[in-house]
């Protein structure tokens, strides 16, 4: 038989990762003898939901079994949860979903739609209950919608493929022990088929998070076999619990894939959208900058902010008329009733030209005059010609940006947001069993 098992919402802001809970099912699941159709699936669901921890993950576990095993795996999933998740915080609220057979049309739906919604907890009862599917929740429904929606990414398009190893427990919460400079010859190695291992910018290790959860490190890249010569490259210098290889949506830009306008722009979601700058972008204590675009007869704020680098150093850059497309999150700031664009990126199609006045120039000297006062024309300040009559003249300065797409500094990029090197290499696979050593143990 064939099973999905979506799992979601297991851990808080002060620990615990459904990744880890899904790392340990594999070990578990192995053992009873159950059959992997597919690496363990990460998947990354809409990342402007203002209720999420971290990176709004949920697991998937796609598994073949023979009819009578059903009930153990069933109960082995649900102790593995009960045993690991962070029960009693504040918005975590565990639930595992468990298909039958292939996803359905409807599931496979529901599951797009969350990458780029917000999506009601009854929607996800309801589906739940007319495809008769397995469900359990602890202490409310909210985690169903990223249980559902994982067991329906089935991931036929374009994935990515991560490296996770977890820390022993007496570690938790305390500072990760792998060496930087070993990170950054790995990556030079081994890119582009990984990715985003380091912040040259501002020398910045990006493969280990930095919050109390159980995770160690993470590698992304292009395919399994190479994220896992790349963990070999690395010095690690602290015990390793377990590492696992999930398939998964990161890198992929899947949120804008469905997230094109479709009738009012709304909070919370993300957005792909084309319009021309409305005005002289301002830049505001802290380096935040921003600026208004038109789209079709509506003027929206977009933002790019501090930690983006690049992209906020861009975007200081427009003019009134460049023509953009940005991509980004819809939020209301505080009290400010206005939607902001949170940039994730921008591709610059055309820019206007930066037409600008300068005082005329001496025809004596060939210095620029300066102002006589008001009024009063201009006057050479090397050989005090006078001119009464001229006029400051326009001039076309070059411009210091090109078209093209820009991109925040790594360390800014969202979980599922593309970056650069995998434009053009995107993959749609069909054959997804795991092979070799993807697990340990």
């Amino acid at each position: 038989m064939q099973l999905h098992i979506g799992i979601d919402d297991t851990d808080s802001r002060k620990g615990g990762c459904t990744t880890y809970i899904g790392a340990r099912l594999v070990e578990k699941l192995a053992e009873m003898g159950v059959n992997f159709t597919d690496y363990p699936n990460i998947i990354r669901l809409n990342p402007n939901i203002p209720y999420k921890t971290r990176g709004n993950a949920a697991v998937a576990l796609r598994v073949e079994h023979r009819k009578a095993a059903y009930d153990s795996i069933v109960e082995t999933v649900l102790s593995e949860v009960e045993a690991n998740s962070h029960f009693g915080q504040k918005g975590t609220e565990p639930a595992i979903v468990f298909v039958t057979g292939k996803p359905s049309t409807i599931i496979k739906r529901f599951s797009s739609r969350a990458l780029y919604d917000v999506i009601p907890e009854e929607d996800a009862t309801k589906i739940i209950r007319s495809s008769k599917m397995g469900a359990v929740a602890y202490g409310g429904t909210l985690g169903l919608v990223g249980a559902l929606a994982a067991v329906g990414q089935t991931l036929e398009g374009d994935h990515t493929y991560e490296f996770v190893a977890y820390r022993e427990r007496k570690n938790w919460g305390t500072q990760r022990r792998v060496d930087g400079e070993s990170v950054k010859r790995m990556d030079k190695r081994t890119r582009p088929m990984t990715f985003n291992n380091y912040d040259y910018e501002h020398k910045r290790t990006l493969v280990t998070p930095h919050g109390p959860d159980p995770v160690l490190l993470g590698i992304r890249g292009e395919a399994a076999e190479s994220v896992r010569e790349a963990f070999q490259m690395l010095t690690v210098m602290e015990p390793i619990e377990r590492w696992v290889i999930f398939r998964t949506n990161h890198g992929t830009d899947a949120h804008f894939k469905d997230a094109q306008r479709q009738g009012p722009i709304r909070t919370n979601r993300p957005i792909t959208l084309t319009g021309v700058v409305a005005d002289k972008p301002i830049t505001i204590r802290g380096g935040h900058t921003f600026f208004t675009m038109k789209h079709a007869n509506e003027t929206i704020r977009c933002a790019a902010f501090e930690p983006t680098g690049e992209l906020r150093d861009i975007a200081a850059r427009f003019l009134p008329g460049d023509e953009i497309t940005v991509l980004g999150g819809v939020h209301q700031h505080g009290d400010d009733s206005q939607l902001t664009i949170n940039l994730e990126k921008v591709l610059v199609r055309s820019l206007a030209e930066d037409v600008q006045p300068e005082n005329p120039v001496c025809p004596h000297c060939g210095k620029h005059m300066k102002s006589a006062g008001k009024q009063q024309g201009f006057r050479c300040a090397r050989c005090s010609l006078a001119a009464p009559l001229a006029q400051k003249r326009m001039k076309t300065v070059p411009r210091s940006l090109k078209p093209g797409l820009y991109m925040p500094t790594p360390k800014a990029h969202r979980h599922l947001t593309k970056p650069l090197s995998r434009y053009g290499v995107e993959k749609n696979l069909k054959n997804r069993a795991p092979s070799g050593v993807w697990h340990k143990p």
